[in-house]
């Protein structure tokens, strides 16, 4: 069987275990970190590991070549941790990543979290701590210290500051319109697709077209585009008036579950 060491493009595989555990890939530098992933997650019988990987070639091999549903991803792995992120989520848009860093930086987290990342942990997190953050992760929340969440707020505040500004009020078609009614109730692509009575790929390309226009880089800036602008206003009455609540949900993806991660000193 291939073995990371041996041969540097493949990445080294894991034993098989039950069929509905929750599949995670380790990629790390350290050859320590990753046995000790592996003993803290034998005694799961929920959790399996069913790749590893010592480089960032390594991962993006171990992504497109098993089905798994976490990654945790050494970010010195690489110069552009970020870019690799993006990498991966274009190859798998299911998996959900967890960055392991020594001392998470602000740019760091809220670049990483702008690419897609579901959760950062430093190297001292604790094995029943890394356990819950897999199992929260994989259910679709967000793990993240104190101060992480933070800075992730704050870039998005500043962000929305800076779409105040006269120059990105611009005009949107009708069928724009309604896709980002859409977004702001918190529908899926899919969802839009059918009310809207088209496609989901047609969907995704008007959403580009909507972000490109107003300056914004995710569906929760586009939210917080149209609460500062009050954008669907004119679109009717019915539809703006389930802006707000929407946008709390999405905003609450951020604070989620950060309950019980010891706050960093």
């Amino acid at each position: 069987m291939a073995n990371s060491e041996a041969n540097p493009t493949l990445p080294s595989e894991i034993e098989d275990g039950p069929a509905d555990a929750i599949r995670v890939i380790v990629a790390d530098s350290e050859p320590i970190f990753r046995v000790g992933v592996r003993k803290i997650v034998a005694v799961e019988d929920d959790i399996r590991i069913v790749a590893q990987a010592e480089s960032a070639a390594n991962a993006l091999a171990a992504v497109g070549r098993y089905d798994a549903d976490v990654i945790l991803f050494e970010s010195g792995l690489s110069e552009s941790p970020a870019e690799v992120l993006s990498s991966m989520l274009a190859m798998a848009p299911a998996l959900k990543a967890v960055l392991v860093m020594n001392e998470p930086t602000e740019e760091e987290t809220v670049e990483c979290f702008r690419r897609g990342a579901r959760g950062i942990v430093t190297r001292s997190i604790g094995p029943d701590l890394l356990i819950k953050c897999i199992r929260k992760v994989h259910a679709g929340e967000t793990w993240l210290d104190n101060q992480g969440v933070n800075w992730v707020i704050e870039a998005y505040r500043a962000q929305a500051a800076q779409l105040t500004s006269p120059r990105h009020r611009v005009r949107l078609s009708p069928k724009e319109l309604q896709i980002v009614a859409g977004v702001t109730q918190g529908l899926r692509n899919k969802d839009i697709a059918q009310e809207v009575g088209t496609t989901e790929q047609v969907v995704k390309n008007y959403l580009r077209k909507v972000y490109d226009k107003l300056g914004v880089s995710d569906r929760l800036e586009l939210a917080l585009y149209c609460v500062h602008h009050r954008l669907l206003e004119s679109y009717s009455a019915s539809e703006s008036a389930v802006i707000a609540p929407p946008l709390q949900e999405q905003a609450a993806v951020i604070l989620t579950e950060n309950a019980g991660y010891p706050p960093r000193r």
